[in-house]
């Protein structure tokens, strides 16, 4: 952890002083009525740690946005950015750059042979955009289906695609987008009292969709791998390979949709590979280089990208593959394998946030499900066990969900928060000690509340 002296707090209050006033006159926030938010000013950061305004630690147990996976200032990614900076900082991506060349051959080496091309883009959002139009332009064909509960980007088609209530406001159902219900036990829309009856009255009720939609209008089936914001609902394994079927049925294009849920995140590479699963696309961003510098892109199986062998493939953007950006994703990924981050990911999820997590379900009145896998998990609190009424509404906060939120924060965590759910979704490289600390104040607060 970061100490600072009396000399140095009294500069952090000032500069941050200054941050917030300057902030709250000019900077227009995402997802927020502006005169209603008082951020709270980050001034360093650190390992899994975050340093307030005052210079007080927080353990960083939302990763941000779910994207700094090698946690903050990792000095191997930092140091590349630097060494970059003074080789080349930018180029047309029409040109090929050493560090763009090397990123896509990590990439695509983590991923199965047949997806072996990297579009490159500037974040998640982009990177959903650039695959739904690669499978328009390969099928023929116009219709996406998505399902609820999923979150694929706030630019105009993804936030379309998206399957929760931050669609509501910019959709006005001319997107060519189709929504329809996936597996959830704990909340199933089928009635499913298993989990064998949830994946089989969601399969149906996939094909029917499919059918009554016309196969023949469908161009592509996105889905989160794990669903993220949505809430981590780890799908059965026969239903993500049913999809996969359904897709090779109808001549459908499967996207994967890994940007929250890859590079290491689940406890593996990419997370549809707990599911013995091959896409045809798959978007990435946020892990790949922790959002040091943005940068997303999609991985291409190689029957699309015959379809652009010979035929331009229209659509491109200025930062494409930009070098410092490609070279935080060399260094990234690179320290992702040296450290053994994605086993430790997978190793302190199964073996301490799992058991901790079920142990406080066990001792809690309001926490109604744990699941998860990897460093992704969420706690699903609740108003009653039995009735699972949510503690916040869908789409929507409570008081309840308040006061759980601001004594996390008194106990030193900064926690991601969706509606009313919690997400224990901390750095891969997050130490046991450091993970059974905050999760120390997690069970303090679920079980005093």
């Amino acid at each position: 952890m970061l100490e600072f002296n009396e000399e140095e707090l009294e500069q952090l209050r000032a500069e941050s002083q200054r941050a917030y006033d300057l902030d709250r006159a000019h900077v227009f926030h995402s997802w927020s009525a502006q005169k209603q938010i008082t951020p709270m000013v980050v001034s360093r950061a650190e390992g899994s740690y975050v340093y307030d305004g005052e210079g007080r630690p927080f353990l960083d147990f939302s990763s941000q946005l779910v994207n700094t996976n090698i946690g903050h200032q990792h000095p191997k990614v930092v140091q590349a950015i630097k060494d970059q900076a003074d080789v080349l900082c930018t180029i047309n991506p029409a040109h090929a750059n050493d560090q763009r060349s090397e990123a896509a051959r990590l990439i695509s080496e983590r991923l199965p042979e047949s997806l072996n091309h990297i579009f490159f883009t500037n974040g998640g959002a982009d990177a959903v955009e650039h695959a739904v139009r690669m499978a328009r332009l390969h099928t023929g064909r116009r219709k996406v289906l998505s399902r609820y509960r999923s979150y694929h980007g706030g630019t105009e088609q993804a936030i379309n695609i998206t399957g929760d209530p931050r669609r509501f406001r910019n959709d006005f159902g001319d997107a060519g987008v189709v929504h329809f219900f996936g597996p959830f036990l704990y909340r199933s829309e089928f009635d499913a009292t298993t989990e064998a009856e949830e994946t089989e009255r969601a399969l149906k009720h996939l094909r029917r969709t499919i059918e009554l939609e016309g196969p023949e209008t469908i161009a592509a089936i996105i889905l989160e791998s794990i669903p993220g914001t949505a809430g981590i609902m780890i799908p059965p394994k026969e239903y993500m390979q049913g999809v996969r079927a359904l897709a090779d049925e109808f001549g459908i294009v499967y996207i994967a949709d890994e940007v929250m849920a890859g590079f290491g995140r689940s406890g593996r590479w990419f997370s549809f590979q707990h599911f013995d699963v091959v896409p045809d696309l798959v978007t990435f961003a946020k892990g790949v280089n922790s959002g040091y510098i943005p940068l997303g892109g999609v991985a291409i199986s190689d029957a699309i990208y015959d379809s652009f062998a010979d035929v331009a493939y229209p659509g491109g953007l200025t930062y494409s593959g930009h070098p410092l950006a490609c070279a935080s994703a060399v260094a990234t990924i690179s320290a992702m394998e040296d450290e053994g981050m994605v086993e430790n990911a997978a190793k302190l999820g199964e073996e301490v946030v799992g058991p901790r997590l079920c142990a406080i379900a066990e001792k809690s009145s309001i926490v109604g499900e744990v699941r998860g896998t990897g460093m992704f998990w969420a706690i699903d609190l609740v108003k009653d066990k039995e009735t699972r009424e949510e503690l916040a509404p869908y789409g929507g906060a409570s008081p309840e969900m308040n006061e759980v939120v601001g004594r996390l924060k008194a106990g030193g965590i900064l926690p991601f928060v969706n509606f009313n759910r919690l997400h224990i979704v901390p750095p891969l490289n997050i130490t046991a000690e450091e993970l059974n600390a905050g999760l120390d104040v997690y069970e303090r607060v679920l079980t005093e509340v």
